[in-house]
């Protein structure tokens, strides 16, 4: 029975003995096997512009260390980083992976950034890539009357093929340049144009003019600045002169060979003095030149209106000019600059916050036909509108006067209305709500004030409700609208959004006057914006309450 585990020990002294088997050669044949094995994956997507917690366009977001917007101030004032890491494809057996952090003990604290690789702990993980084909999308060929036999025949069967006839292992093969680009404008994304991008000048530190500003897609912007001229050399400034803002055709979408030429609007010539008169004809440039002292055909002003798809894609481009006369004693001048965009098919409708409401701006308003999306009010700004007062106070008077609701103001308005014998109880009720809710009293109010009217869901349906008297002769006497709006967003940057409009008729009953008597009947409208945001939740939790019958003596002796 003790022999057994000497017996073992030699077999294990026998194996040790023995030397390893010879490597195999390797053979011709392996030379794919291996570079099957060491060719990684190509990354699709860069980790480094990766941000989970970007949320607010254009703007810091708190706490969030990847976030392109923030500066180095705005680093310094952060407390600690939410999403320290950002990873690109889990399902790699080496990641990409884009680690922040804070150096609080840096004075100010700052940000660290570092491009690491990690290791996919799973052993489920992809590791080679045999078909790179297969990491981007590939455009379909579109059938034509030449390959159309040839298509019929790869693909008319029951079944075809969708490799290649020979797998690509080659590790050097670069994916497309069109793989990692993007084929439309995106919010805030430099408009290009053939050799660069179009400029919209703006002023730096100081007030004078900086031709590096890049106009951004869908980003209104106006701006002034001051720019030094020489009345002996108006002719040779680059920034003076019409084909400085129009020489350039902007690109459709980015990087492509499409191309959109910027076509002249409107010329607005100003005198010396200050008067302005409008050119019939845009066909004739008219360049900056020195005439009997005078620089003239300056460029003072550009406005641009940009013409898009909803799908990003710009169709049309035009620049309205304002030219101008320079005198030998200036020795700078003040230009101004515009740029708009509106969506192909749609009438422009001025925002009144981006994304929430600014206090003091109209609220928007709308219908909605059956079956298609928002159509804005009639009016002049497509708004809420109450009834305005007059100086007469007279209701009959006022009858089509309308103010904008203003969002954020509590308003009221009214007139008087007399009443006779002689007038009729279903027409003055007609005519006293048309006074109340105008002509066409809207549907919808816009949630944001930049919601568009194709977002359907982004407008807020008005519910109306009646109060009324039982009795034979009811006339509307008051209208009363509440607007409950909302904080939404970040804490640090909330945006107003409106979640609930109620308008109220108040109606009386009218009773038969004598002959020859009158009465007069105060007619008011109101609206009153309530605030129902959540309030914020105690850093505290509150201790529980016990609810127990203690012991008649449970202090004793104390009382």
């Amino acid at each position: 029975m003790t022999a057994a585990p000497e017996l073992g020990a030699f077999f294990v002294l026998i194996l040790l003995l023995f030397p390893p088997p010879p490597l195999r050669a390797e053979e011709p044949g392996d030379t794919h096997d291996a570079a099957r094995v060491r060719s990684a994956p190509a990354p699709v997507t860069d980790v480094a512009r990766l941000c989970v917690c970007d949320l607010l366009v254009a703007q810091c977001d708190v706490n969030c260390c990847c976030d392109p917007d923030c500066s180095a101030e705005d680093f310094s004032l952060f407390t600690t980083c939410t999403v320290p890491v950002v990873i690109g494809d889990r399902r790699l057996c080496s990641q990409k992976a884009a680690v922040y952090s804070l150096d609080v003990e840096a004075n100010p604290p700052e940000r660290i950034f570092k491009l690491t690789d990690q290791v996919n702990p799973s052993i489920f993980c992809i590791h080679a890539t045999n078909y790179k084909q297969a990491l981007y999308l590939k455009t379909p060929e579109i059938p034509t009357p030449e390959n159309f036999d040839q298509l019929l025949e790869k693909y008319g069967g029951a079944s075809f093929r969708t490799e290649p006839d020979s797998w690509d292992l080659d590790t050097d093969v670069q994916n497309p340049p069109e793989a990692n680009e993007t084929s439309r404008y995106e919010y805030g994304a430099p408009v290009q144009t053939e050799d660069a991008f179009l400029r919209l000048p703006s002023p730096v530190v100081s007030s004078w003019c900086s031709d590096a500003n890049p106009a951004g897609f869908l980003v209104n912007q106006a701006t002034k600045c001051i720019r030094s001229v020489s009345v002996e050399k108006c002719d040779s400034i680059q920034a003076l002169s019409m084909l400085f803002y129009i020489n350039s055709s902007i690109l459709a979408v980015p990087k492509s060979s499409q191309m959109v030429n910027i076509t002249v609007q409107s010329i607005v010539v100003q005198s010396v003095n200050g008067m302005r008169t409008l050119l019939s004809s845009t066909d004739v440039l008219r360049l900056p030149m020195v005439l009997d002292e005078l620089c003239i055909n300056a460029v003072l002003g550009v406005k641009y209106h940009i013409t898009h798809t909803d799908m990003g894609e710009i169709i049309e481009a035009a620049a309205a000019f304002v030219l101008g006369a320079i005198s030998k004693e200036e020795l700078s001048i003040e230009q101004s600059f515009e740029i708009s965009f509106t969506q192909e098919n749609t009438q422009p409708v001025a925002l009144s916050g981006n994304p929430g409401y600014v206090v003091g701006l109209p609220v928007r308003a709308g219908f909605q036909p059956q079956g298609s999306g928002i159509i804005q009010s009639s009016n002049k700004h497509s708004q809420l509108t109450i009834l305005h007062s007059t100086s007469t106070q007279d209701c009959l008077a006022a009858q089509g006067a309308r103010a904008p609701v203003l969002f954020g103001y509590n308003m009221i308005s009214g007139c008087k209305l007399r009443i006779t014998a002689a007038m009729k109880c279903q027409p003055l009720a007609q005519t006293l709500l048309d006074v109340l809710k105008g002509q066409s009293f809207p549907e919808y109010v816009a949630s944001f004030g930049n919601s568009q009217a194709q977002d359907v869901l982004d407008w807020v349906p008005i519910t109306q409700l009646h109060i009324s008297e039982q009795s034979s002769c009811q006339i509307p006497v008051s209208l009363g609208i509440e607007v409950k709006w909302t904080k939404y967003g970040s804490l640090v940057n909330p945006q107003a959004r409106i979640v609930n409009v109620t308008a109220t008729i108040t109606t009386t009953t009218l009773k038969q006057l004598p002959s020859g008597r009158e009465r007069i009947i105060p007619i008011t409208s109101s609206v009153v914006f309530t605030d129902i945001s959540a309030p914020a939740e105690p850093s505290y939790k509150a201790w529980p309450t016990i609810n127990i019958k203690l012991p008649f003596d449970f202090f004793y002796p104390f009382v």
